[in-house]
């Protein structure tokens, strides 16, 4: 299939029967496969779609929107959580989820939530914020000085919100990178980006993988599908190196420096910028310049290292067409339970001395390497594609609501988050939904 043969067709009408603004994007992902997306700017009515190829239409492909379709901006939530998972084809349970519950069969926010705001109001070190959704409307107060990533958190419970009639809930959501609930400690309701072996904070996806999934096709260039489709050199012309660069937040980072200075047949890796080792500058730099993510799979072998805490690129370094060497690590993301050593990556020990023996392995086993590099692309696009964040989002969210035996309540000190101002019209699917949830006019 060439891409100059794969056309997509839409009919799609605005309120007043004209056509609505959308955009639309083939990508090529030079592995036979196409994705095709598009994004609309008003709502839009009797939307259908038609893909086809050597002009004959592909009916596997095509579709028919069975009510409107909402731009992003637009407060329309008249689906439940089970309607709007069913309609998207959410993954029916995600073990991760109820893995890092099981410290909370219940949890009576009335006795824990001083707890909590003492143990982790600590300004110079911590930052949190403390979030109650009630009535649809989102509601936070923050504690620490630097909580300017509550903007992530912000935008998707806003997100969400705007779609779904959310559950009442409460919970504290950690705004930095390292998880803060110690195992050894008393368990905590806290939600963090990331994880670790020796933690029990509940995790979202991360902030990065969230507001690509949410900007899709808007101001964030680097997401789970331009990644697929920005690939520019098929497998058998790639570079048989391993491509990497990035800042200088592990000692891990600088061994692969001197791995590869000792073999430069097999690397092309450089330091971006020198914070956490100025000292060891004239060593390991100096520091190279930024090259774009979708030039890095011009070569064959991509090497995923932690950084403070797990390296946030892992998702899109699989969603690529390149083979993933992942360092073994002690930190893991929402998804990590699914993805599979030698099945979707190949694991480096966490010191990397065995980091040249599994190049050389790939080398020499080529349909094999490119056989495990297919795998965790097709994984990354059944579990990381903007719809199944917002699954695991909306399943955390219910399944928590589940196990709160408190009253949900918006606190003195709370402010409210608003949603972003923007008109547009709304049809009740639900009639239930009038009695859940007040319209946008109302807020």
């Amino acid at each position: 299939m060439e891409q100059s043969k794969c056309h997509f067709f839409k009919h799609h009408e605005n309120s007043i029967g004209h056509s609505c603004r959308i955009w639309k994007n083939i990508l090529d992902c030079k592995d036979g496969s196409f994705i095709i997306r598009y994004r609309v700017y008003e709502t839009c009515y009797d939307l259908s779609i038609k893909v086809r190829v050597k002009n004959q239409i592909i009916h596997s492909a095509s579709s028919l929107s069975k009510g409107p379709v909402y731009e992003e901006e637009c407060y329309c939530p008249v689906a439940s959580i089970s309607d709007w998972k069913n309609q998207a084809e959410c993954q029916d349970n995600y073990p991760k989820i109820i893995d890092d519950m099981k410290s909370f069969a219940s949890i009576d926010f009335d006795v824990v939530r001083n707890q909590v705001i003492k143990e982790f109001d600590r300004p110079t070190s911590v930052s949190i914020c403390h979030y109650v959704i009630k009535n649809n409307r989102i509601y936070r107060k923050c504690y620490g000085q630097h909580v300017g990533f509550k903007m992530f958190s912000d935008s998707i419970l806003l997100s969400l919100a705007r779609k779904v009639v959310l559950p009442d809930v409460e919970f504290f959501m950690n705004l930095g990178d390292w998880p803060l609930v110690k195992k050894t400690k008393t368990p905590y309701p806290i939600f963090s980006w990331c994880g670790s072996e020796d933690t029990g904070d509940i995790i979202f996806p991360t902030y990065d993988i969230t507001e690509s999934s949410i900007e899709n096709m808007g101001r964030v260039m680097l997401d789970m599908l331009s990644v697929q489709g920005n690939t520019k050199v098929p497998w058998e012309k790639k570079i048989n190196k391993v491509f990497w660069r990035g800042r200088d937040s592990r000692r891990e980072r600088l061994d692969l420096i001197d791995i590869a200075r000792k073999n430069p047949d097999l690397f092309n890796v450089s330091i971006t910028n020198f914070f956490f080792f100025r000292d060891e500058i004239d060593k390991y730099g100096p520091g190279e310049r930024h090259v774009s993510f979708f030039d890095f799979f011009k070569y064959k072998y991509q090497l995923n290292i932690d950084g403070t805490v797990a390296a946030y690129r892992f998702p899109y370094l699989l969603a690529g067409d390149s083979l993933v060497f992942k360092q073994e690590s002690g930190y893991h993301e929402f998804f990590y339970d699914q993805v599979k050593p030698y099945e979707h990556y190949v694991p480096v020990k966490h010191d990397l001395s065995d980091l040249v023996e599994k190049i050389n392995w790939a080398i020499d086993n080529d349909d094999e390497a490119r056989k495990i590099s297919k795998a965790g692309r097709d994984l990354m696009r059944n579990i990381a594609l903007p719809r199944d964040i917002f699954c695991y989002h909306l399943s955390l969210l219910h399944e928590w609501s589940r196990r709160i035996k408190s009253e949900i309540r918006v606190l003195k000190g709370m402010e409210e988050v608003p949603q972003p101002e923007h008109n547009c019209p709304c049809v009740k699917t639900r009639e239930s939904s009038k009695d859940n949830v007040q319209t946008k006019d109302e807020l």
